[in-house]
């Protein structure tokens, strides 16, 4: 019986990526049942319009609600009944075989309720791969900072066995919608604005016995606007970050609160 995918991608001032984006994903060996690009608050959305002409999706437009609302949006306006759905970043480019293979792990994985794949490092100026690990899933440090794992590392084939990973990267999440039904709520959580909103939704599938399942398989090319260097984060987004991870152990108590804590307290007074 056939499986149907769904993408959604949430864009903001993404002019720069998100018709690379949208090529690979029209270009992908399986059809895809609905592509949904939800804009939160570009400052500039007519290149949305164009983009819109040449390209089969559903545009929404919405003030800058965040991440999470954007995402929750964009679900709440398929026109389809799908099987799965993609979310993806604007700063991500998926090979042509991506959509095939993904549905096949996942169907050889019952109880994997999202699968992701190795996310590699691509130079978007230079337009070709940076030659370094961007992500190959999500891992918490023992004193309670989630990272994703490898990044900046030259890729050896160190992370090409299959894993289940305690969380992965919310730049590519490819969901069951069965999985995404069992759980109570929205799928991401509303007052995440920016940043955790990935990990909070990977802790309740946990909750909820899915597993989270990293494929080196699958792979797929991410931007990643700051690079992956602290330093070129702007001081908004760094107090965004310290802020979620303070919330995210609010919502799932934990003693990394402390770490939380302390984040917060050297971003906002000693700005690191």
């Amino acid at each position: 019986m056939s499986q149907t995918v769904a993408a959604i991608i949430v864009t903001h001032n993404s002019a720069s990526c998100l018709e690379q984006c949208l090529q690979a994903l029209v270009g992908q060996g399986e059809k895809l049942a609905e592509i949904v690009v939800v804009d939160s608050g570009s400052d500039d959305v007519s290149y949305l319009q164009t983009l819109n002409e040449k390209y089969p999706f559903q545009l929404i437009k919405k003030n800058n609600i965040g991440f999470s609302r954007a995402n929750n949006e964009g679900m709440s306006v398929l026109h389809t009944s799908v099987d799965y759905i993609l979310f993806l970043n604007p700063d991500v480019f998926l090979p042509t075989s991506f959509i095939q293979s993904a549905l096949k792990i996942s169907k050889e994985n019952p109880l994997a309720g999202i699968v992701s794949g190795k996310l590699l490092g691509y130079n978007l100026q230079e337009s070709k791969a940076n030659g370094r690990i961007d992500s190959t899933g999500v891992q918490r440090k023992v004193y309670g900072r989630w990272v994703d794992r490898g990044q900046g590392e030259a890729d050896h084939g160190q992370y090409d066995s299959p894993e289940e990973m305690p969380a992965l990267c919310g730049a590519l999440l490819f969901c069951k919608k069965e999985a995404l039904d069992s759980l109570a709520g929205p799928v991401f959580d509303p007052d995440f604005f920016l940043y955790k909103e990935d990990i909070e939704l990977c802790l309740r599938m946990r909750k909820g016995g899915w597993k989270l399942l990293y494929h080196s398989e699958i792979t797929a090319y991410h931007c990643r606007g700051w690079q992956g260097e602290r330093k070129n984060m702007s001081s908004f987004l760094r107090k965004t970050a310290a802020k979620s991870e303070i919330l995210l152990y609010r919502k799932h108590p934990s003693p990394y609160m402390a770490w939380a804590l302390l984040k917060y307290v050297l971003v906002i007074i000693f700005r690191l």
